[in-house]
C-alpha cells in the first residue's frame, strides 16, 4: 500500500513521526513525505520515505491558501497514495479538500490547536469556519485530547462518528530512558523545552524563575527550544535576549538530542496555554522526570496531581513559582518516586506503539470500506 504523510516541515515528520513511518515500512508499505524542503528532507529519505517537496507558506493569505490546496491536488494526484494521513493546521484542512477532489481517503490528525482556541481574532474566526469546510471530507479524524475533540464537537466541526482519541503522538520508550541511578543535581534544574511562543508560556517561565531564584539563588533555570519569530505567539529575538541578558533563564538554543539535555534536569516545566499532548512531557515522562505543567488541555493528561508532578494554573507566574518551590524542597525518596511514577505513565499510557497500532486499524479500515475511489 502506498501512504503519503503530509505535515507543514520534513523537520515534524522526522521528529515525532518517524516511529510510524518503520513501523509502515516494516509492513512492506510504501510511505511518502510530502512537506516543505527543508534540513531534514533528506534524513527522510535516508530512512526510507520517497520525499515529494510542497512548498507550504504559513501566513494567512486566501490566495496562497487556495494555491496550497491546487499543489496537494496536484501532489496528490502524482503520487496516487490509497491513503493520505495529515497533520497540523494548513494540511488538515487544505489537504483534507485536495484529497477529496482526488478521490483519497484521508486521516487526519488534530495535534493542537495552535493559537484558534487560544486568540479569539478574526484570524481564529476564518479557521473555525475552514476547519468545519474540510472537515466533512476525512475518512477519521484523530484528537491528543478529549477536551480538543469535545470542543470540535460543540463546535460542529466534524462528525463524532469519524473520531477518535489518541494519546499524543506517542514516545519511544525505547529511546527516551530513565537515569540508571537517581541523582539530584546539587545546583537545581528546571528545565523547559519548547519553541520560543507566548503561547507556551515562555513569559511565565522567565517570571517565575526570577520569582525561585529570589529565594533559592542557586537554582539553575534553563529553556530548550527554538526562536519562532514568524509565528503569530512568536517572540522577537531581541525580547528573548533582553530576558537573558537579566541572567535569570539560561538559553541552550536547539539540539536533534533533546534527551541528552532532560537527563541533566531535575524536573521538566511547560505553562503552555493550551496543547494536544505535548511531545516535551512525553520525554520527559519517559526519562523519570518530575513534571510541573499548566492545569489546561494536553498538559493535564500527563500529570497526575502529586504522583508524578503538579499542575499549575494557566498565565500565573506566581502560581507556577510556588509550584516550582513546592517540587524543589520534596526530599530525594519523593523526587525518585515521581521520575518512576513518570515513567510507568509514558509506558502504560502514551508508548508509540499504542498510536502505531490504531494508525494502522484506521488505515486498514478507511482503505478497505470501498467507500472511495481514486480519480486516477
Amino acid at each position: 500500500m502506498r501512504i503519503a504523510l503530509v505535515i507543514n516541515t520534513s523537520w515534524n515528520i522526522y521528529n515525532f513521526r518517524l516511529s510510524l513511518i518503520r513501523a509502515l515500512l516494516a509492513e512492506g508499505h510504501e510511505v511518502i513525505a510530502v512537506a516543505p524542503q527543508d534540513a531534514y528532507s533528506d534524513k527522510l529519505i535516508e530512512a526510507g520515505c520517497t520525499f515529494v517537496p510542497v512548498e507550504m507558506d504559513r501566513s494567512i493569505n486566501p490566495l496562497t491558501d487556495l494555491q496550497l490546496i491546487w499543489r496537494l491536488y496536484r501532489a496528490y494526484k502524482q503520487i496516487k497514495p490509497d491513503v493520505v494521513l495529515q497533520y497540523t493546521i494548513k494540511p488538515n484542512i487544505y489537504g483534507a479538500i485536495a484529497a477529496h477532489w482526488a478521490g483519497i481517503p484521508s486521516i487526519n490528525n488534530v495535534s493542537g490547536l495552535g493559537t484558534v482556541f487560544i486568540t479569539k481574532d478574526y484570524i481564529s474566526e476564518i479557521a473555525l469556519r475552514l476547519y468545519k469546510l474540510a472537515f466533512r471530507y476525512p475518512a477519521k479524524v484523530f484528537f491528543q485530547n478529549h477536551d480538543d475533540k469535545q470542543l470540535f464537537l460543540q463546535h460542529n466541526l466534524v462528525r463524532e462518528s469519524i473520531t477518535a482519541v489518541l494519546p499524543g503522538s506517542g514516545i519511544d520508550t525505547r529511546k527516551f530512558v530513565p537515569a540508571p541511578v537517581f541523582k539530584r543535581n546539587e545546583q537545581f534544574v528546571f528545565l523547559m523545552v519548547a519553541r520560543v511562543l507566548y503561547d507556551k508560556g515562555i513569559v511565565e517561565f522567565v517570571q517565575a524563575s526570577k520569582l525561585v531564584q529570589q529565594k533559592f539563588p542557586h537554582v539553575k533555570c534553563q529553556l530548550l527550544g527554538q526562536i519562532d519569530e514568524r509565528s503569530r505567539s512568536g517572540i522577537a529575538r531581541e525580547k528573548l535576549y533582553e530576558w537573558l541578558a537579566t541572567g535569570t533563564v539560561e538559553y541552550l538554543g536547539t539540539t536533534d538530542e533533546v534527551a541528552s539535555i532532560i537527563t541533566h534536569a531535575d524536573c521538566v516545566v511547560l505553562p503552555s496555554y493550551r496543547e494536544g499532548t505535548p511531545r516535551t512531557l512525553l520525554e520527559a515522562a519517559a526519562m523519570g522526570k518530575p513534571i510541573i505543567a499548566t492545569d489546561v488541555p494536553g498538559c493535564r493528561e500527563v500529570v497526575q496531581l502529586g504522583v508524578n508532578g503538579f499542575l499549575c494554573e494557566v498565565r500565573n507566574p506566581t502560581d507556577l513559582a510556588t509550584k516550582m518551590m513546592k517540587l524543589l524542597e520534596l526530599p530525594d525518596s519523593k523526587l525518585e518516586e515521581m521520575g518512576i511514577n513518570s515513567r510507568e505513565l509514558a509506558v502504560s499510557r502514551f508508548d508509540d506503539t499504542f498510536v502505531i497500532q490504531q494508525y494502522f486499524r484506521a488505515i486498514e479500515e478507511v482503505t478497505a470500506a470501498g467507500k472511495y475511489k481514486k480519480k486516477v
